[in-house]
C-alpha cells in the first residue's frame, strides 16, 4: 500500500481493539482518538458478562484513567459526546467463537465496518493456570484470526505477542516466526491439540477426586511450568504465546497480518505525558519492592542487559506497521520492539538510579516515617543466594530457637520480619530467574526497516515515532518512569 501518512490511513477507519480495558489498548485507543478525531470507530472487546457491565469497566478502567486528561482537555465540553460517538464498547471474550459476541448485531455491524483488528488480549501472569493460559493466549488468538476471516473489509490483523517467546535463548534473537510443533529445546512431538487433551484430561481426574478450587488452581499452575519446561520454555505465559504464534502463522491464509514482539514495557516516553504507567510490571516488581525496603539482596547478573521499551513507542510501531502492511498478504510480517540493540541499558545502571531516586525521594511507609534504601547485595548465582540464606538468616533463627531466652526472643521479630522479606525475594527470584542472568539481544532490523520506510515515504515520524535511540535511560527512569511509578502505581 503506497500510503505514506498513519493519519490519512486512520480517517474513517474501524478498528477493532480486543482486550480493551489492558495497558496497552487503552494507551493504542487514546493514541487514535487523540491524533485522529476523524477515525470512523474504535470498538473495545472487553471480558464482561453483558453490555452493561463492559461499559461499566470501560467508565471506570478507561476513559475514566488520568490516560485520558489530555484528549479530555482537548475535547473540552463535548468529551463525552465525542467518546460516545467514536468508541463502541462490545462484551466479549477471545476465548469463544466469534469472540464471545453475543449482540448479532454488533456483531454483523464489525464484521462488515472492520478494517484492522488488534489483539492485545492476553494473560501476562508467569505462573498463570494452564488450561486458562493456553484458552486465552494460544486458542483465543486463533479465534480472533477465525473472526478475522469472516470481515469483509479487513486490512490487517496485527497480534501483538511479545519479544520472550524466544525463551532463555541467548545472542542475536531474530525476527524469525516459529513453525508448528517446534520446540526451543530440539525435542520433537510439541502438538498444541495433545496439550488441551492433556489439560483436560487432568481436570476430569480432579474433578473425579473432589478436589478444592484451590487444589485444582495450584495443579493448574504446576502443569503450566511443567509442560513449558518440558519443551524448552521458562514459563507458561511466555510458552503459550508461543504458541499462539504458531497456530495464526499456519492457519492465517490470505489475512494480511503482521505480529509486533514488544520487549519489556515501560511506563510512557512523552505522549499523552510522560510517566504514566499502570500495574506493576515486570522489573517494576524489583523497584516497587526496593522503594518499600522489601528488597534486602537479590540474584542476577549486573551486566545483563535489560530490554526496556516505553508503552507509546510500542503503539506507534503498532500503527505504522498496521498502515505500511495494509491489504499485504503472504508471509506474516514480524517486529521485535525493543531497545537492546540499539540503546541498550543495564541492571547495574537500573538499580543506580533506583538507588539516587529513593535517596532523593523516599518512600514514606504507613508510620509517616521515609524508608532508607542502601545498595542492594547483587548475588551471583543461585548457589551463592542459598549460602547468603543460611548464614544470615537460617542459621541465626535456628540459634534463636536453640537458645529460647529471654534476650534472644526479643530479636526474633526481627528475624522474622527479614525472613518475610527472604521469601518475599525468594518468590520474585522464582518468577524472573530465567531473566536475571538473561544473555538474549533482540534483533530489531525489521523494525529499523519499518522506520526507514516511515521516514522516506513521510510519515508523521513526530507524532508516531519509536526509535529507543531517542531515550537517554537513566534520565527516563529518573524523572519520568519511576516517578510515574510512584504516582500511579505506588499510590
Amino acid at each position: 500500500m503506497e500510503m505514506s501518512s498513519v493519519l490519512k490511513f486512520l480517517e474513517n477507519k474501524s478498528i477493532l481493539v480486543t482486550g480493551g480495558a489492558g495497558f496497552l489498548a487503552k494507551i493504542f485507543a487514546e493514541k487514535v482518538l487523540r491524533c485522529q478525531p476523524n477515525v470512523k470507530k474504535v470498538y473495545l472487546l472487553i471480558r464482561a458478562a453483558d453490555k452493561k457491565s463492559a461499559s461499566l469497566r470501560l467508565q471506570n478502567e478507561v476513559i475514566g484513567k488520568a490516560l485520558f486528561k489530555v484528549l479530555k482537555q482537548k475535547m473540552g465540553s463535548n468529551f463525552n459526546s465525542f467518546i460516545s460517538e467514536k468508541i463502541k464498547v462490545v462484551p466479549g471474550d477471545i476465548t469463544c467463537e466469534d469472540l464471545g459476541i453475543k449482540d448479532s448485531n454488533i456483531k454483523e455491524e464489525i464484521l462488515k465496518e472492520v478494517d484492522v483488528i488488534v489483539n492485545l488480549a492476553a494473560t501476562t501472569n508467569f505462573d498463570e493456570r494452564y488450561d486458562a493460559s493456553l484458552n486465552l493466549n494460544t486458542f483465543g488468538a486463533k479465534y480472533v484470526l477465525d473472526f478475522a476471516n469472516k470481515c469483509t473489509n479487513l486490512k490487517n490483523l496485527l497480534h501483538v505477542s511479545t519479544a520472550y517467546v524466544s525463551g532463555e535463548m541467548g545472542g542475536l534473537v531474530k525476527e524469525s516466526p516459529y513453525s508448528m510443533g517446534e520446540s526451543l529445546n530440539g525435542r520433537p512431538g510439541l502438538n498444541i491439540e495433545f496439550e488441551k487433551t492433556l489439560i483436560d484430561k487432568k481436570l476430569e481426574e480432579l474433578q473425579a477426586v473432589g478436589a478444592t478450587n484451590e487444589t485444582i488452581k495450584h495443579t493448574m499452575r504446576d502443569m503450566g511450568l511443567e509442560r513449558a519446561k518440558q519443551w524448552g520454555w521458562p514459563n507458561v505465559y511466555v510458552f503459550t504465546k508461543a504458541l499462539g504464534e504458531m497456530l495464526i502463522i499456519q492457519e492465517k491464509g490470505d489475512i494480511p497480518l503482521v505480529i509486533l514482539r514488544p520487549t519489556i514495557v515501560t511506563s510512557t516516553f512523552k505522549e499523552p505525558f510522560p510517566g504514566w504507567v499502570e500495574g506493576v510490571r515486570t522489573i517494576d516488581s524489583l523497584a516497587v519492592a526496593y522503594g518499600k525496603g522489601r528488597l534486602p539482596c537479590f540474584v542476577g547478573d549486573p551486566d545483563s542487559v535489560v530490554d526496556v521499551i516505553p508503552a507509546d513507542m510500542v503503539c506507534n510501531a503498532m500503527l505504522v506497521a498496521a498502515m505500511i502492511h495494509a491489504n499485504e498478504k503472504g508471509n506474516p510480517r514480524i517486529y521485535q520492539v525493543g531497545s537492546s540493540v540499539k540503546n541498550p541499558t543495564t541492571f547495574s545502571n537500573l538499580h543506580e538510579v533506583a538507588y539516587q531516586y529513593f535517596q532523593r525521594y523516599p518512600w514514606i511507609n504507613k508510620d509517616g516515617k521515609p524508608i532508607r534504601v542502601g545498595h542492594v547485595r547483587v548475588l551471583g548465582s543461585m548457589d551463592s543466594f542459598n549460602r547468603y540464606l543460611t548464614l544470615y538468616y537460617l542459621l541465626p533463627l535456628k540459634a534463636l530457637e536453640l537458645a529460647n531466652t529471654a534476650l534472644c526472643q526479643s530479636f526474633r521479630g526481627t528475624f522474622l520480619e527479614q525472613t518475610r522479606k527472604i521469601n518475599f525475594v525468594k518468590r520474585l527470584i522464582d518468577i524472573y530467574k530465567p531473566y536475571l542472568f538473561f544473555k538474549g539481544i533482540y534483533d530489531d532490523s525489521n523494525t529499523e526497516k519499518l522506520r526507514m520506510a516511515a521516514k522516506n515515504r513521510g510519515v508523521e515520524t513526530d507524532i508516531f515515532y519509536f526509535d529507543p535511540k531517542d531515550v537517554h535511560w537513566e534520565d527516563y527512569f529518573m524523572n519520568t518512569h519511576l516517578p510515574g511509578l510512584v504516582k500511579y502505581v505506588f499510590k
